[in-house]
Formats: structure tokens, sequence, C-alpha cells
């Protein structure tokens, strides 16, 4: 006789948004022990998450975003299988803490961001992705970030598959209308995807220049696949 019910199941299912049956067998493994039925999912998903790790992750979303004076920024792309994933909360929510670990820790690449501890928690940012794996049960790849400093404005477009953060140089420091301007170039730079940043870099054999044409250090553009 299983030493669990029908309540304990649901408040597993609760707790690691794993489904019913899976975390049934779980708690049927470990004897009724909620702890030990936790790992359990865990590490199933672990060997999961091995198997799936080479099918294609072709969507996804794309955050811009800088802290709380404009001073560091970064754009981070995370993929997914399916766009069904990537619009859920739960996804969007993981790549906003990711991001939120990257201005804050400053990792050196991704493999060293997977080792970081997350921002407002207490585990890795790997760990936090496999655990969001056993709820998603997708192939989910953080594929590459870049971190910046100075006055910078982030733009995103598109829900997410079109991020860019323009970097700002003035004297003025980072007021509203040094922001609004770098706005504008997020804007055109979403849009246009230019090749170059000042009139300078363009060949003699470019064409003219466009009149949109923006004025500003720098700026990362990233479409999701």
């Amino acid at each position: 006789m299983a030493n669990f019910t029908a309540k304990d199941v649901n408040e597993l299912r609760k707790s690691t948004g794993v489904g019913m049956m899976d975390c049934k067998k779980a708690l049927t493994e470990a004897d009724g022990d909620v702890e030990k039925a936790i790992e359990l999912l865990r590490e199933k998903g672990l060997a999961t998450q091995a198997k799936k790790a080479g099918r294609v992750a072709a969507e996804g979303m794309v955050v811009a975003k800088v802290n709380a004076d404009n001073s560091v920024g970064c754009v981070v792309e995370v993929n997914s299988e399916t766009d069904f994933v990537a619009n859920t909360d739960e996804f969007k929510a993981f790549v906003n803490q990711v991001a939120d670990t990257i201005i804050e820790k400053n990792p050196a690449d991704v493999e060293a961001l997977k080792a970081t501890t997350v921002s407002g928690g207490t585990m890795t940012v790997d760990e936090a992705l496999q655990e969001l794996f056993l709820k998603i049960r997708e192939n989910l790849q953080i594929r590459r970030f870049v971190r910046m400093e100075g006055i910078l404005v982030p733009y995103i477009h598109g829900g997410g598959k079109i991020g860019v953060m323009v970097r700002a140089e003035s004297p003025a420091g980072a007021i509203p209308e040094i922001l609004a301007a770098a706005k504008d170039c997020a804007l055109q730079v979403a849009a246009m995807n230019p090749p170059y940043l000042k009139r300078e870099d363009v060949p003699a054999a470019g064409g003219p220049i466009p009149h949109w044409w923006p004025t500003c250090t720098s700026f990362p553009r990233w479409p999701t696949p």
C-alpha cells in the first residue's frame, strides 16, 4: 500500500511543476518520502535533459535590460524548442532573472554565467535552468549575452524577437533628453539593422548614407533564430 495520498501527489506537482503521473511514480519509488521524490524527479529530469540536448532549440526570446540608473545593462538570448514555451510566464521570468544576474554578477561568458548564483536566489543559473526543464521538458539553451556599461537604453521588439541596447555618450549624463534620443536610435536599429555605426565606417563604395543613420556609440542587435 502506498505511503502517500492524492493530496501529497498534488502538493508535489505544485512544488515542482512536474506532471501528476510523474509525481505519483516518484512518490511510489520514494515510499512516500517527498524530499527523496523531488531528488528522483530531478535526477530523471537531468537524464531526459541530456537526451534532448541534441534537439534543435530554434525559438526563444531576447531580453535587453538595464539597472535603475541606466548605467549597466545586458542583452541575453535564451532558446527553446517551441514558441509556445517561449511565451510562457515561467520562461520569461527565467530569462529576466538571467539578465538580472548578468547585470549584477558580471560573468565572463556563458559557462561562467551557468556557474553563477542566480539573482535573488540560492541555486546557480544552471540549476535554475534544470529546474525549469523539469516543468517544461524542452531543450533550453542560454545562447549568448553581452553586458555593457555607460548611458544605456534597451529596446525589445516583437515580444522578444529582437533586442537592442544603445550606449550613448554625453557630458550631461543620463538625463531624459539623452535617454529619449538613445531610444530613437534603438528603434531605428531594431527596424533597419544598420551594419555600421558611423558615417566614417561606411566603405567608399557603400552608397549614400540613409537619413535615419543613428548617432550612438554602440548598438548590439540580436534576433532570435
